[in-house]
């Protein structure tokens, strides 16, 4: 037996009611895990390396979205 992301109570909230795009509500979803990943293991080129990687996915993301989407669709 397999447990989709939608059965877990705060995780099946966001993509219930989140922007309907799985790619950006993860992203929103590793927010919070990234900054407890960085204060739990204090600055080091690991936790930087995952908080720019983090910052990047949005800033190439969103402009990705902005491209790709049809202004026209609904």
């Amino acid at each position: 037996m397999t447990m989709n992301p939608e059965e877990l109570p705060v995780i099946g909230a966001v993509f219930r009611f989140g922007a309907q795009d799985r790619v950006l509500d993860s992203i929103l979803i590793l927010g919070p895990l990234v900054v407890v990943f960085f204060t739990v293991l204090g600055r080091s080129i690991l936790t930087e390396t995952v908080v720019a990687l983090y910052v990047l996915s949005f800033v190439v993301y969103v402009p990705y979205l902005a491209v790709t989407q049809d202004p026209d669709a609904e």
